[in-house]
């Protein structure tokens, strides 16, 4: 009887060992990333932003060729229309935090995200009807306290800064909940929609990038002094 015990807990707890590595990767690499831009974009002066952020799914898209190449990524179908309501959602959001991350502290940025929070409840209670308990409440007003808190003292915001900081916030919260619906509508997984969105995101960004920055910036990404450590 011992014996038939120990199985499940043994399988309980490997589960809740590979569920805390994952969280801890994740937290690692989301950091990590956010201090390299951040370093890129401000010792080293590579203020194109969205150039950047088609670099990264330029790399993410290999990634998932090598995922599918492993079996982790199976065949599946999104159509085009749901595709590219997608990818304008999460190119606005991906540059939306890139160009808030230029123009705004570490901090700053960090504390706007936060409010991600209560954009992405407010959206579940206008699309899907979700009702939030007190507590919940709450716990939202806090948030949004905190972040207004350090908008009005922080002495580095300023107005665009801001409103790049709104234009992340939203699109993210947007297109975080559209990923959701995706996942649900046609049964994907997360490795799957990835495979459909990360090339089609590196070709738009990539297109549209060196552009853009021009525009934000004043600079063309084909000047810029690409040093060893830079690249």
């Amino acid at each position: 009887m011992g014996i038939y015990e120990m199985a499940p807990a043994s399988k309980s707890g490997k589960k809740a060992a590979v569920d805390a590595a994952s969280w801890m990767f994740n937290v690692v690499t989301s950091v990590g990333i956010i201090i390299v831009n951040k370093t890129l974009m401000a010792t080293y002066g590579f203020s194109f932003a969205t150039t950047l952020t088609g670099l990264h799914f330029a790399t993410t898209t290999l990634m998932t060729s090598v995922l599918r190449w492993l079996g982790y990524i199976q065949a599946s179908h999104l159509p085009l229309p749901e595709l590219l309501k997608f990818i304008l959602f999460a190119n606005f959001s991906i540059v939306g935090m890139n160009v808030s991350l230029m123009w705004n502290s570490v901090g700053f940025y960090q504390i706007a995200k936060l409010s991600m929070i209560p954009v992405s409840c407010l959206l579940e209670v206008v699309f899907d009807k979700i009702r939030y308990s007190r507590d919940t409440k709450l716990s939202i007003a806090v948030v949004l306290l905190g972040v207004a808190v350090c908008t009005v003292t922080d002495v580095s915001v300023n107005a665009r800064g801001f409103i790049a900081a709104f234009v992340a916030v939203w699109s993210t919260s947007l297109q975080q909940y559209y990923v959701h619906f995706l996942q649900r509508k046609y049964s994907l997984s997360s490795f799957n929609l990835l495979g459909h969105t990360a090339p089609a995101q590196a070709a738009t960004l990539l297109l549209i990038g060196p552009f853009l920055d021009f525009w934000l910036a004043n600079k063309r990404v084909d000047t810029f002094d690409y040093s060893l450590m830079s690249v």
